[in-house]
């Protein structure tokens, strides 16, 4: 897939102001300074698209971007920054639920994880929430180019197998680097794939 034109629409914390749900989504999510930003910012070849912050914890809305007309793509906010307000982070989980579990044209959510670091608690019971909800996700690593193709190696496998102590079956899988565009066409192409079949 070519991304012709990538454009912000809007934010918003209220999922009934969203856009029409007449074109296939798609949804990021991770960890406060995973690495979303870049990653959007990497896949639609515009380095300003979603602003990268040194600040954890700064993507509070649900952001819509429009991608060649089509397809939307949403960032949405970082999860487990310690320095939110507990009245924040209940608020960020009602909007998100009410989002994930509501959005009826969101096609595939993107879970990003630091390859660099063994499974977190947080991370773990995000995914199990997504699969007892039936909503479909990918595992996004990110950061790989931080890492020797033997570590990369290795932390994969030890995440594939924590998630089989509790799946029968792994999720869709893919490796990413931001710096090096890693990961890009696998990801495009998965949301490719899945546009033909919603229009279809």
């Amino acid at each position: 897939m070519q991304i012709k034109t990538a454009t912000f629409l809007q934010s918003n914390t209220d999922t009934k102001k969203l856009p029409k749900p007449n074109k296939p989504e798609y949804a990021f999510i991770g960890r406060s300074n995973v690495g979303k930003s870049s990653l959007i910012n990497m896949l639609t070849g515009n380095g300003k698209l979603a602003k990268v912050s040194a600040t954890p914890g700064k993507t509070i809305t649900i952001n819509h971007f429009i991608i060649n007309d089509e397809w939307y793509l949403v960032d949405l906010p970082g999860y487990g920054f310690a320095k939110r307000s507990q009245k924040d982070r209940e608020k960020w989980k009602v909007m998100l639920d009410a989002y994930i579990l509501g959005r009826q044209n969101l096609v595939m959510t993107f879970v990003l994880v630091d390859s660099r670091i063994e499974p977190q608690k947080i991370d773990l019971e995000f995914i199990a929430n997504l699969g007892e909800n039936q909503v479909p996700f990918a595992i996004v690593f990110t950061k790989a180019d931080k890492l020797s193709n033997k570590q990369l190696s290795e932390n994969v496998a030890n995440y594939k197998k924590k998630l089989l102590e509790e799946w029968e079956e792994l999720p869709t899988m893919i490796v990413t680097s931001s710096e090096k565009s890693l990961g890009r066409d696998e990801i495009l192409d998965l949301i490719d794939k899945y546009n033909q079949e919603f229009y279809s």
